[in-house]
């Protein structure tokens, strides 16, 4: 059984104690055993941890982790502090300080984000080390979705940033009550940034909406306060 160390274990007990979770451990037990597996297996579950349920403000969404060993680290989008930052994140820190007129983080590790309130939650927790999406379908999203969908009916005023098709495509798992701000943009990949992830002020319009909801504004470079 998972145990979290927070108020997930009690929210996601029935995911945790499912057929689908336990054929999922069965399969990742082999594949740790056998294979190089993506982030260290004592990280899948660092998002969960850093950001209980009761402190969710800001949920953003990634595909998997990243498949080099020196930046997986169980949040998404971000890295190890001592390594090079990846081109998505580079353009995530261009917007940041476009955006709010800062300075942005000093590295890639966006821990400090999760301790605020920023779930960073990828899709699927783990992949096969050079393989990007290796571990997509093998019973991840179905406990990942569930936590898009419990949260956003457990908690008021979460703002759901969704970067490309991909994440757009769980805006159906979010509760259509009106309650929740969801910001859909272009990925901030080098691919797809400037057909409208540039520009697009999410970290603006994301304080904005918890300050008007008397939530603390998130600190997303190092000067915002």
């Amino acid at each position: 059984m998972v145990r979290i160390g927070n108020d997930w274990d009690n929210i996601l007990r029935d995911d945790f104690s499912s057929d689908t979770y336990k054929k999922l451990r069965a399969f990742l037990v082999n594949e740790y055993r056998t294979k190089s597996i993506l982030p260290d297996s004592s990280e899948i579950f660092k998002a969960l941890e850093l950001t209980p349920p009761e402190k969710v403000k800001v949920v953003i969404l990634g595909q998997d982790p990243y498949p080099s060993k020196a930046n997986a680290m169980g949040l998404a989008f971000s890295v190890r502090s001592n390594v090079p930052l990846p081109k998505s994140l580079v353009n995530i820190y261009k917007e940041i300080e476009s955006d709010l007129q800062t300075t942005a983080m000093p590295n890639g590790d966006l821990s400090p984000w999760a301790k605020q309130g920023v779930l960073l939650l990828n899709s699927s927790l783990t992949v096969v080390e050079g393989k990007s999406a290796s571990h997509s379908g093998i019973g991840w999203e179905r406990i990942t979705d569930d936590i898009v969908y419990k949260i956003s009916r457990l908690k008021k005023h979460i703002v759901f940033i969704l970067w490309g098709r991909f994440a757009a495509a769980k805006k159906t798992l979010i509760s259509p009550n009106g309650e929740h701000l969801i910001i859909e943009s272009a990925h901030p990949s080098p691919l797809s940034a400037y057909n409208g992830f540039f520009g697009s002020r999410p970290f603006s319009r994301t304080n904005a909406f918890l300050s008007s909801h008397g939530e603390t504004p998130i600190i997303w470079g190092q000067y915002d306060r």
